[in-house]
């Protein structure tokens, strides 16, 4: 007598879902936050006179970076894809964790610091929530992407798109040398948010 067990796989859209309304309601919260081309005078005026969002806005960039780790984790376990899955997923994570304690840094500068100081602190969340991010989500798109373009196991404009959004996030990384590139960051998150999204929906109705 034979018997068969049955396998699961992990519900991979609860996290997903998770750090999309967490990055949403960051991005709801830092809406006024001063460009990277602003002063630091600018900068320093703005922090000192909105502590409590900037506070609110790292703890859900903090919150929301738990969620994307596990998502690049069980992603990668249900595909049996590549390890740069999770490396991917750990380095986005890492960016945004540094980027909500640079910002939470931020928040705590008085006049006596000086603009320098305040665009520096700043210049280090941008680089770590932009670039940084952008590196290893990338990085995540490109691990269920090219597995998944050998194998056929997610639908081809899903492919397609996971791979144009690997790219973009290499192109945006310029954005360290070039400011010209900066304006793919936006792309990355979230054109990255809804097809990460996408893909935990695919996985999820299997």
């Amino acid at each position: 007598m034979s018997t068969t067990t049955a396998r699961t796989s992990p519900a991979v859209l609860a996290p997903v879902i998770a750090f999309a309304a967490l990055t949403i309601a960051y991005v709801a919260t830092s809406a006024r936050t001063p460009h990277p081309d602003a002063s630091g005078a600018e900068v320093l005026a703005y922090t000192t006179s909105h502590v409590g969002l900037i506070d609110a806005g790292a703890l859900l960039m903090l919150l929301a970076a738990a969620p994307l780790a596990i998502a690049g984790g069980l992603i990668q376990r249900i595909m049996r894809g590549p390890t740069i899955v999770t490396i991917g997923a750990a380095l986005a994570a890492g960016g945004l964790t540094l980027s909500a304690l640079f910002d939470w840094t931020g928040a705590r500068l008085t006049d006596s610091a000086g603009p320098a100081l305040a665009r520096t602190v700043a210049d280090l969340g941008y680089m770590s929530g932009g670039p940084a991010f952008a590196a290893g989500f990338g990085l995540l798109a490109l691990g269920i992407a090219l597995p998944a373009l050998l194998e056929r196991n997610l639908p081809t404009w899903l492919i397609w798109s996971g791979l144009a959004i690997a790219a973009v996030a290499a192109l945006s990384t310029l954005a360290l040398v070039i400011s010209g590139f900066g304006f793919l960051l936006p792309v990355v998150r979230f054109g990255g948010l809804l097809w990460l999204v996408a893909v935990a929906v695919v996985l999820n109705r299997r």
